[in-house]
């Protein structure tokens, strides 16, 4: 019983730790690979360099984007950060 209690402040520790920072970040992660696994020709993107492209192609690994009309870059779909919305 004097085990059980001693243990007890480490179970409740690790309780928290999981709901406060694991399980937000499980949670983020499969909203962003659902977010990229949905991408399509014409969506705009921001790249993790900060760039604001549109989707020209999408492959298994990798996305074609246009950077402006002649510019066409080839990128990993790692480095979309998140679909840019226009805040007008």
């Amino acid at each position: 019983m004097e085990i059980l209690s001693q243990l007890l402040p480490f179970v409740f520790l690790i309780a928290i730790m999981y709901f406060v920072i694991i399980r937000p970040q499980q949670k983020e992660a499969k909203a962003r690979k659902e977010m990229i696994m949905a991408l399509k020709k014409g969506d705009r993107v921001i790249t993790a360099g900060g760039l604001i492209v549109v989707i020209h192609k999408v492959e298994d690994q990798f996305l074609s984007a246009k950077i402006n009309e002649e510019t066409v870059v080839k990128m990993t779909k790692d480095s979309v950060i998140r679909k840019y919305e226009d805040e007008a």
